[in-house]
């Protein structure tokens, strides 16, 4: 790209690199196999996983099927403990997927495979815009060109660092963050119930095929 063809921010907007944004850039520990024998139905702090991001949301399995790491060893990860507001992004295997973190997960560590982008209290961005355009089509065909050719895609903390993310004023930044927000959580609620008719669906298969149950009027 030549100085001419460069991109211009339209008029208020202002572009950075994404660690201008961020207090910490920061990968999930390293986890020993002893680590993760445990689950969360057994106590402990629970982990959260590369497969539990999904349509920018943390969606964990039940209870007995999240591996927790035993309180004792928990303490020695404190400062892999996730805060409200905190954005998750996969940096290994399927690269680029993020979710924001809500108080539901506070306090929970997060998998080695991911990265915990932490916002400073006085922040140019917020949490749910930068969630937002992490997500969005220009950052994701950024991250995908820098993961291209390798044979597991992985994605550096300090490539990534250099996202550039366009940062629109305070009130378009909540203006956008409600509104794509508000239309993940139609898309969760309509993939919740697609998941119970399916479950349903099999229950019933299985019992009128079984002929436990008729299908006569």
């Amino acid at each position: 790209m030549t100085t001419a063809d460069a991109f211009v921010p339209p008029p208020g907007w202002s572009l950075h690199p994404l660690r201008e944004l961020c207090v910490s850039l920061q990968a999930g520990p390293g986890l020993r196999a002893e680590d993760t024998r445990h689950t969360q139905a057994d106590g402990g702090t629970p982990v959260v996983l590369p497969r539990d991001l999904r349509g920018r949301r943390i969606v964990t399995e039940e209870a007995p099927a999240v591996p927790a790491v035993h309180w004792n060893r928990a303490r020695a990860l404190a400062k892999y403990q996730l805060a409200e507001g905190d954005i998750l992004l996969t940096r290994t295997g399927t690269v680029g997927r993020c979710a924001l973190v809500t108080r539901r997960h506070v306090g929970w560590l997060f998998h080695p495979n991911l990265v915990r982008l932490r916002l400073p209290e006085t922040r140019q961005v917020s949490a749910t815009y930068l969630t937002a355009y992490l997500s969005a089509t220009a950052a994701q065909d950024w991250i995908q060109t820098r993961t291209a050719g390798a044979v597991i895609p992985s994605l550096s903390i300090r490539t990534l660092g250099e996202l550039p993310v366009l940062v629109p004023p305070a009130d378009e930044q909540a203006a956008i963050g409600a509104t794509l927000s508000a239309l993940d959580d139609k898309i969760q609620a309509h993939t919740d119930i697609a998941r119970a008719t399916c479950a349903y669906r099999s229950a019933l298969a299985d019992a009128l095929l079984n002929g436990v149950l008729s299908a006569e009027p």
